[in-house]
């Protein structure tokens, strides 16, 4: 069993209310537009394991660090980590070849600044958008998730949300 927690879009930076929330995690994944390489220092202060992703607005600091897809199984469940991913129904041309060789059981991403959990009954994924944690973009307020992988079952998701 590991409890994961889910960010993205933390463009520099990184409330430490969103600290509390992932504090009992065995994992953070991060789904990019981390804005600077503290974060993930940040993260990894916390948690045994960061699994993250580059985004559009990273620098090549951040780039060396964490590949731009990241792809992994864990508790039985094939993940697979991308910014920008589109959503169900209309997903990003740069996903589609990604989900036929993956086959993911969950996909998590970043990018738009809309929390979005969902299940891709045509795909058969989870797909996760935990929003954006941090203050830069248009949304109006600041989101993480957070759930339970235990053998192959997904459950007890919580989100936390911020005033921007």
């Amino acid at each position: 069993m590991k409890k994961i927690g889910v960010i993205s879009d933390t463009h520099g930076f990184l409330d430490a209310k969103f600290l509390e929330f992932f504090s009992d995690c065995d994992e953070v994944w991060h789904a990019g537009d981390i804005g600077n390489a503290d974060i993930l220092t940040d993260l990894a202060s916390l948690v045994p394991v960061v699994r993250a992703v580059y985004g559009n607005i990273d620098d090549w600091d951040v780039r060396t660090r964490v590949p731009e897809v990241n792809d992994f199984e864990l508790e039985g469940k094939k993940v697979l980590i991308k910014h920008i991913c589109g959503r169900p129904g209309r997903y990003d041309t740069s996903l589609r070849p990604l989900i036929t060789q993956i086959k993911p059981d969950i996909v998590v991403c970043g990018h738009s600044h809309i929390l979005r959990v969902e299940y891709d009954k045509r795909n058969n994924f989870l797909f996760i958008n935990p929003g954006a944690a941090g203050k830069s973009g248009f949304h109006k307020v600041r989101t993480a998730v957070k759930f339970i992988l235990d053998s192959g079952d997904i459950r007890d998701l919580k989100v936390m949300e911020l005033p921007r």
